[in-house]
């Protein structure tokens, strides 16, 4: 793989006791210098014009505003310093890049890994939220569409983050040509995602919500992505995808109660690369959450390591009832012709 960084990014730096700290980076880059000849790439920042395409335009400018006076706390859980700005406009910035460098093949054949942040899966409209101040992958979506060069009609997005990406859904809910596929716990913050929000107008049934249960572990991860996830993006036919890279829903991460091994995203990775080659897609990734640090940057190691070579070891076990009736209900509000294996 080929990985944007910057940093930037690290100069975020919203407090020693907070989660989303630039430990998170310097644990990543440590992890594949340690392993990995890897190689990075710093991409420009990203101008407000190209955030304004899907935030709106007074929103960011509060943000740069509250950013020059020094920053603070915009809620409870999301804080910024002067830094902050200039951090996230390089995080969507990274992103950007990602997109670009799958479609023009620049990147040879690495995929592209953009490890920047703040992360941005939260961020809606018009307010931050969640530790999210820039919807980096959307911002890096409505770009590939934008641009003439890429001649990209449909962009899919599958956020496998432990929590909801409410704010993608929220900028693309009413949209055609943008999939969105949220893999999230059920009930976690915040809060939104059920199965019955599937989108609206010209974006009718191009949401699709897979809530799994507290306590879902690697072979129904793995079950969701074979069976209605595959099956949807199958006919949606994506000409770009991407990938919300969140590493929470490891069985160690901090604030989640998905038990993921970190083996799992080796599996994940396998399979959304299958649906990428099997829809003739771009693939690229953008990283979101995850706040273990040892677990995140193993995690963000193997999914270097898959693209590597290195063969995911497959879960021996069968989806658990009540996980097979989750997903049973996701393929009957997208009435997909699907039946899942196990």
């Amino acid at each position: 793989m080929q990985f944007g960084y910057s940093e930037t990014c690290l100069a975020h730096d919203p407090g020693s006791r907070h989660p989303e700290s630039p430990d998170r980076l310097r644990a990543i880059r440590e992890r594949l210098k340690r392993k990995h000849g890897v190689t990075y790439v710093e991409a420009d920042p990203c101008e407000l014009e190209t955030m304004a395409a899907v935030h709106d335009r007074d929103y960011l400018e509060s943000v740069r505003e509250f950013c020059d006076a020094g920053g603070g706390s915009w809620d409870p859980d999301t804080a910024a310093v002067e830094a902050t700005w200039d951090a996230a406009r390089q995080s969507a910035g990274l992103a950007c890049w990602a997109a670009e460098a799958a479609l023009e093949g620049s990147a040879g054949r690495e995929t592209p890994f953009s490890i920047g942040r703040p992360p941005g899966h939260h961020a809606v409209v018009d307010d931050a939220m969640g530790f999210c101040f820039v919807n980096n992958v959307a911002v890096a979506a409505q770009h590939a569409l934008d641009h003439d060069a890429y001649d990209v009609d449909r962009v899919a997005i599958v956020d496998w983050d432990v929590h909801h990406g409410n704010g993608t859904q929220d900028i693309f809910y009413d949209r055609g040509d943008v999939f969105f596929v949220s893999l999230h716990e059920k009930g976690l913050y915040p809060g939104t995602g059920a199965v019955d929000e599937t989108g609206e107008g010209e974006g009718e049934g191009t949401t699709m919500n897979v809530p799994m249960p507290a306590g879902t572990d690697d072979a129904e991860y793995v079950t969701a992505i074979e069976g209605p996830i595959s099956a949807a993006l199958s006919e949606f036919d994506p000409d770009l995808l991407l990938i919300s890279a969140g590493f929470d829903a490891h069985r160690h991460d901090p604030i989640s109660r998905i038990r993921l091994s970190t083996e799992a995203y080796g599996l994940l990775t396998d399979r959304v690369r299958s649906l990428a080659d099997d829809a003739d897609a771009a693939l690229a990734f953008v990283l979101e959450g995850g706040y273990g640090l040892d677990v995140l940057a193993e995690s963000v190691a193997l999914v270097h390591e898959t693209f590597d070579g290195r063969e995911p070891i497959e879960p021996d076990d069968e989806p658990d009832e009540s996980v097979a009736t989750a997903l049973e209900d996701v393929i009957d509000a997208h009435d997909l012709d699907v039946e899942l294996d196990g």
